[in-house]
């Protein structure tokens, strides 16, 4: 005992967070692949009789080689990116990323700008064949992608030019916090963070998503008039309704509310406005207007906020580290540096909060699905649900670990017997 203890005492501050660095990244791919093969073992697993008449046989079969494919995928995509972060890690090519932008400028805020410039461009590029693949393969073979390689590039243009200008204006300023202010870093940072986190809940629809999409007010007829007649019901002031050009990219369907206090949109894909019947469109506003009542944005916003807090400060503090510059081949610490090594050494924790997240997550679907039953019709949320499902190939027989992890929303087994319950 006394020997390992000097051997482990031997080791630098910089090896150590190291060891952890590395520890961390392996285990973190080894647990996702537990969970990633847990739920491939039930890829096979009989339907439950309340799920029966969603597939037909072909349908179901298709639905199959669909998590089948994806699963391949996934695996394929997990395991080259585990290798390339441990070349990296033990070619120390952050520390050289680092020195090889020290010679471009003097400023450390320049610095932490040109350095991710050149790390997420190079993982983007890297990343890029798989995301072809996903999208013009897999994605057009099973009926869901309609995007077209232009519209494929001019959304990587707009998100490039989106991240430079926004992404690279919050580095140059955490950077100069850090180095300015580094006692008062977490408190400061906090403060920045949230106020960005209101403003997207806010005003994300209204700002970000035209950039890509098209929002056009829900035309007058009579899906209009009854949701209008549903709202007022209940005591929904919903003035605002948009359709959006989902088809543009997918044949998939969604709808979702956003907005805060007077700022309140509700946004109908044109993809589920085809599919469905306006009884199962009025259910599913019941459902999104049920999340509002019930002020699931409100509560997520603030539980989001509690989260950043807590990373703000641990940042804060690991940062200080010296052994972080050591760990990763580099003369000296820096930000960027720092928030590189903090993004792996949170990311433990970020699976239990990602967890936590999740469990609330569906806890407020069964309360929104709750209010749609209260205040219109279960059965035609109900076939909503079902035909969503039967669209998108949705597995409807998910292992209970992978769900406990990864899911928002409650299988679809669970909402239905949820709806069906009469005293839920």
């Amino acid at each position: 005992m006394d020997a390992q203890k000097t051997k482990w005492d031997l080791l630098s501050q910089g090896e150590i967070l190291y060891i952890a660095i590395l520890s961390i990244v392996i285990c973190s791919f080894l647990f996702e692949q537990l969970l990633s093969f847990l739920n491939k073992s039930w890829f096979g697993k009989r339907i439950h009789p309340e799920l029966e008449g969603i597939y037909s046989q072909s349908e179901y079969d298709k639905s199959q080689n669909y998590k089948k494919v994806n699963f391949k995928v996934s695996l394929f995509s997990s395991a080259l990116n585990l290798i390339l972060l441990l070349i990296v890690l033990q070619g120390q090519i952050f520390g050289k990323v680092d020195s090889w932008v020290s010679e471009f400028t003097d400023s450390k805020h320049l610095k932490s700008i040109f350095f991710f410039a050149i790390v997420f461009g190079a993982s983007s590029l890297l990343n890029l064949p798989i995301s072809l693949y996903k999208t013009f393969v897999i994605e057009k073979k099973f009926g869901f992608n309609k995007m077209t390689i232009k519209t494929f590039v001019l959304d990587g243009i707009k998100s490039l030019l989106l991240t430079a200008i926004l992404g690279s204006s919050l580095l140059f300023l955490m950077s100069f916090l850090w180095h300015k202010y580094s006692d008062l870093f977490g408190l400061y940072a906090w403060t920045i963070i949230t106020l960005i986190m209101i403003l997207i809940t806010a005003f994300y629809t209204n700002l970000i998503v035209p950039i890509f999409n098209k929002l056009t007010p829900l035309e007058d007829g009579e899906l209009k008039d009854e949701i209008l007649k549903y709202s007022k019901s209940v005591e929904f002031p919903l003035e605002n309704i948009y359709v959006i050009n989902g088809s543009l990219r997918s044949t998939r369907a969604n709808a979702y509310f956003s907005g805060l206090g007077k700022s309140k949109k509700i946004v109908l894909y044109d993809t589920l406005i085809e599919k469905h019947s306006i009884e199962e469109l009025i259910a599913i506003i019941a459902h999104e207007v049920g999340h509002y009542k019930e002020k699931h944005t409100l509560k997520g916003l603030i539980t989001g906020i509690i989260q950043m807090g807590i990373m703000c400060f641990l940042f804060g503090y690991i940062s200080n580290s010296n052994g972080i510059a050591e760990a990763f081949g580099a003369e000296k610490n820096n930000f960027h540096l720092s928030l590189i090594a903090f993004s792996i050494l949170f990311s433990p924790i970020s699976i239990i909060t990602g967890v936590l997240f999740n469990y609330f997550s569906r806890k407020n679907e069964y309360e929104a699905d709750d209010y749609a039953k209260r205040t219109y019709q279960a059965k035609h949320l109900i076939t909503a649900l079902k035909t969503l499902s039967k669209d998108n190939l949705s597995n409807l027989t998910p292992h209970p670990s992978f769900v406990f992890v990864h899911y928002s929303h409650p299988p679809l087994r669970d909402r239905l017997k949820n709806l069906s319950n009469p005293k839920a």
